[in-house]
């Protein structure tokens, strides 16, 4: 079957060419004007992936990613903008986009991003230990020395590092007894680091087990995510479990 996209954009022209390129592409696409367009027909058919333009008329691509993610919808959601500043790409993210595409862009780009948004919904192929089988949780891939410590226990349905407990079926997490409220994209970026707790993971890594490419080096995208994991992990009085060093990437243990 073919995999379904949900194309809003107001721009004519880009909305067509678009269309035309991801049917040719082998993509079913349902493509719309507008954001009250794009939640009627999301909330009706259930796409595989929005593909979003940030500004629309009525209610814009942000507004749409903040009533999805409201809803409970994870849908993987990939954005369309003009405005490149940093903050206008946290703002995105903030609103639960899981990528973006700044125009003028490259239609082959968009492909990549949206292949990589699609193997993150496959289902994911657990193995019996850090380094084994498939999917964004697994493997150690670039890593530095090991911090010494209690190995996690990893098997086909959960995760235990560091005090953390991780269904990965019901994909559902708990520091202790309470439970975390994670999108998924934080989810994934936490089972990574639990899979490979004490182990320091660099940045290229963790780009490409969580989003399927490198963003450069002057992306702020992993930055922002684990700010989100870290004030839903940390508690007072509690130890810090994801800790940054500085020029490698980030590594989880429980000092």
């Amino acid at each position: 079957m073919p995999q379904t996209v949900l194309l809003a954009e107001d721009d004519r022209a880009i909305r067509h060419a678009l269309e035309r390129a991801l049917t040719l592409e082998g993509y079913e696409v349902t493509a719309v004007a507008d954001g009250v367009e794009a939640l009627a027909h999301a909330h009706r058919t259930s796409p595989d992936v929005l593909l979003l333009d940030v500004m629309m008329p009525g209610i814009d691509g942000l507004q749409v990613c903040r009533v999805l993610r409201a809803e409970g919808d994870r849908t993987p959601i990939l954005m369309l903008t003009a405005l490149v500043e940093t903050a206008d790409r946290i703002a995105g993210l903030d609103a639960g986009a899981d990528d973006y595409v700044v125009k003028p862009f490259d239609v082959e780009e968009v492909f990549a991003r949206l292949r990589a948004l699609l193997r993150r919904t496959l289902p994911v192929t657990t193995g019996t230990g850090p380094g084994t089988g498939g999917g964004t949780g697994t493997g150690t891939g670039a890593a530095t020395a090991a911090e010494p410590g209690r190995e996690p226990l990893i098997s086909d349905r959960q995760v235990e590092a560091a005090g953390l407990r991780m269904d990965l079926q019901a994909r559902r997490a708990w520091r202790g007894k309470r439970e975390l409220e994670l999108t998924r994209t934080e989810f994934e970026l936490l089972e990574l680091l639990a899979r490979n707790a004490g182990i320091v993971l660099d940045h290229s890594t963790i780009y490409d087990r969580i989003w399927g490419y490198d963003f450069g080096p002057g992306s702020k995208n992993l930055a922002v995510y684990v700010g989100y994991l870290r004030r839903k992990l940390d508690e007072p009085g509690a130890p810090q479990l994801i800790h940054t060093v500085r020029g490698v990437g980030y590594v989880l243990r429980e000092d």
